[in-house]
């Protein structure tokens, strides 16, 4: 089965991070992945798809429809024929759809991984008439759709998506070998300038608005004026990395924070480096990073709101709203990672359920059923 992935880029995010370690672990004899990239930036998995034979294809132009039919027509032409489009770009999904469709693509498949219904109902006329016309795309062209979350399908197939049997829910997955790796916390912490004292609070995700990075630095201006000792470490790059940069140094937090980038090693990060996670999203689909810091160990505090399936075990995550203070979520955060220094245990029990191997061969069932009907 020939697949084509439809992706904004391959650089370090969750969908992206899960569709690399599918492509590890698939049967690359029965599956053969193309990825089908808005970008001519390198992204960050681009070299090592190509090593496991997979093509990173650009097509370029999503803002413009004309050209970006012309571009999609043409790469299929000359990459294809495929049997399936799996596109993972959210509400823009039913225009490719519509042009997989009008290319004779049998199996067309949209995969649901954010719920952004409440910044939806907030936009303005035009982008609400957008989503209208690729919500009717979608419900005319996808033969088949995914969500990872019961939110993340409640946000692209209604709210009423169980009365269709084209859409199903399918968590995705990661890969817990990592996190059964021994790590020494006073090396991490060393390579960072970390005290081994120090209450480490931390944060992985891309530096842009969904994140809300800028109320993470208000938590943290009450959270250090009440632990002398904390520090924040964040990992991830971004359009909005520089300013929220700018905002730290331009404040009382400039030794209170770590900026580490973008990373391959997040799991020895979490489980050497941090004592809490902390993740004040607008919104999610699932955040598997979620469920890597509570592979890792940790507690989270995440926004209220968040799908449910993000909680992998048990007293894993605590919630508050956004609408709460900044002294609120701090003080939550100071007892988290005070709770993890006294607890002695280094990992959390993670389900199986929650494994890369485990939805790969979910994905693998979706993918044969797809073919026979």
């Amino acid at each position: 089965m020939r697949i084509l992935h439809i992706v904004g880029g391959l650089n370090r995010g969750g969908a992206e991070t899960w569709l690399v370690q599918m492509l590890h672990q698939i049967d690359r004899r029965k599956y053969h992945m193309d990825f089908l990239v808005h970008t001519e930036e390198p992204g960050a998995y681009d070299d090592e798809v190509k090593a496991l034979g997979a093509r990173v294809i650009p097509c370029l132009k999503p803002s413009n429809p004309f050209q970006y039919a012309y571009n999609f027509r043409r790469i299929l032409r000359a990459y294809g024929p495929y049997d399936c489009v799996h596109s993972h770009v959210h509400q823009f999904s039913g225009y490719v759809l519509l042009l997989a469709a009008l290319m004779r693509v049998p199996v067309r498949m949209v995969h649901s991984h954010l719920d952004t219904r409440t910044i939806d109902r907030q936009s303005p006329v035009a982008r609400g008439l957008y989503v209208a016309w690729m919500d009717a795309l979608l419900r005319r062209y996808a033969t088949r759709g995914i969500a990872v979350s019961e939110c993340a399908a409640k946000s692209l197939f209604s709210e009423c998506w169980r009365s269709d049997p084209r859409w199903s829910i399918s968590p995705l997955g990661i890969d817990l070998r990592p996190f059964q790796q021994p790590v020494d916390p006073d090396v991490v912490r060393a390579e960072f300038g970390l005290a081994a004292d120090a209450l480490v609070v931390g944060h992985v995700g891309r530096f842009q608005e969904q994140k809300n990075h800028r109320f993470l630095v208000e938590i943290a201006e009450k959270l250090c004026a009440l632990e002398p000792k904390a520090v924040f470490l964040l990992v991830g790059d971004g359009p909005l990395r520089s300013e929220i940069e700018a905002l730290v140094r331009a404040s009382s937090l400039r030794n209170r924070f770590v900026f580490a980038g973008v990373r391959k090693d997040v799991p020895r990060l979490m489980m050497g480096a941090m004592d809490c996670f902390l993740l004040p999203s607008f919104y999610e689909g699932l955040a598997l990073v979620l469920w890597e810091a509570q592979a890792a160990g940790l507690t989270c505090l995440a926004t209220e709101g968040l799908p449910k399936e993000a909680t992998a075990v048990d007293d894993g995550i605590h919630y508050r709203s956004l609408t709460d203070s900044p002294d609120a979520w701090a003080g939550d955060l100071r007892e988290l990672a005070r709770s993890h220094l006294r607890s002695s245990h280094d990992r959390a029990w993670m389900p199986s359920e929650i494994s890369i191997t485990s939805s790969v061969k979910r994905i693998e069932t979706l993918y044969a059923l797809s073919l026979i009907a």
